[in-house]
């Protein structure tokens, strides 16, 4: 049989994926062939991934990708993106597909009504809805992420002084509105007063320096040095996580690290949290604000706080994110 599983983005939620296309593999025994669909940007998380047998790229003509596709003969499509490309790429090779339930309008109540209608049910959970025809199972293993052996760091990578253990910090987001502030993140590491090593792409080295400027040697700051999978390696190093809601905090829960998530404009209730494998469930720290009317204000985020205040994150308590980080 052969199966092709579409993902276009982003980090976090491919890395979502991991469990069904571990468990299509493992429950089909070698009676199946797995092909992924993403973005090329995203391609390696599929590439690393030994359960993939063939990754398309997508990179903006998806009338090219299609073409290729058609090629392939496929059996049966898992659709984990479940928007308008996906859909037409479904339609154009007119197999037998299937997808899950993504509570667009559970969502929309909640975040302009603040009506909570959405089931308590993760999204990994959800996915697996999209192959229950295939009567594939969720094994309660938790999440993967691959790292290659070209990038794969190890402790004498490290500066000296951080080869005894350190925290991991992820600094960025793909909106501000879900990261926390640079004085918020700076308060946790001073009452810390042990290593830490910042983490974030390119585009938060701004942020990376004002906080590393400001707390001094403790800190190790590569951010926007690293690749993902370097990062991905300091992770795995790392005695606890500290991030936002983020593909690092999926990430991070792939290597089935403890760790502290700090949410903002979102919430946990939209079934994003980290996810653990079975039996490691107390790991699952949440930081939040309950009790805001304004939030949750948007299911994605925001470039700054549509209300001026940002109190879901200027509000967080950083004593309490540190007892937690040390409990680990």
């Amino acid at each position: 049989m052969k199966i092709l599983l579409i993902r276009f983005s982003s980090i976090g939620d491919i890395v979502l994926t991991t469990p069904v296309i571990r468990c299509i593999k493992r429950q089909m025994d070698d009676d199946v062939e797995l092909h992924v669909l993403t973005k090329d940007k995203f391609a390696s998380l599929s590439h690393n991934n030994p359960y993939v047998d063939k990754t398309f790229e997508y990179n903006g003509s998806i009338r090219e990708v299609i073409k290729e596709l058609k090629k392939e003969e496929y059996d049966y499509i898992v659709d984990l993106q479940k928007n308008n490309r996906s859909k037409r790429v479904c339609f154009a090779l007119g197999c037998e597909h299937h997808s899950f339930h993504k509570l667009d309008f559970k969502k929309m109540l909640l975040t302009t009504f603040k009506i909570n209608k959405l089931p308590d049910i993760h999204i990994v959970d959800r996915y697996f809805e999209a192959v229950e025809p295939l009567d594939i199972k969720n094994d309660g293993r938790g999440l993967e992420f691959y790292i290659s052996e070209t990038n794969m760091m190890q402790e004498p990578d490290l500066p000296e002084e951080f080869r005894n253990g350190f925290y991991a910090v992820a600094v960025g987001g793909s909106y501000d509105t879900k990261v926390m502030p640079a004085e918020k993140v700076i308060e946790v590491i001073e009452k810390l007063d042990e290593p830490v090593i910042l983490l974030g792409g390119p585009g938060d080295m701004k942020r990376a320096k004002v906080i590393a400027d400001a707390v001094g040697e403790n800190v190790w700051n590569p951010v926007g040095l690293l690749n993902l999978e370097q990062s991905a390696s300091i992770i795995k190093m790392s005695k606890a996580v500290l991030t936002g809601d983020t593909g690092m905090m999926h990430i991070a829960a792939a290597f089935n690290k403890p760790m502290v998530s700090v949410w903002g404009n979102t919430v946990p209730e939209f079934g994003m949290y980290q996810y653990y494998p079975k039996g490691s469930e107390n790991k699952l720290n949440i930081m939040e604000i309950k009790g805001l009317r304004c939030r949750p204000c948007s299911k994605l985020g925001y470039k700054k706080c549509p209300k001026g205040h940002f109190k879901c994150m200027t509000n967080i308590n950083t004593d309490e994110i540190v007892s937690l980080l040390k409990a680990e």
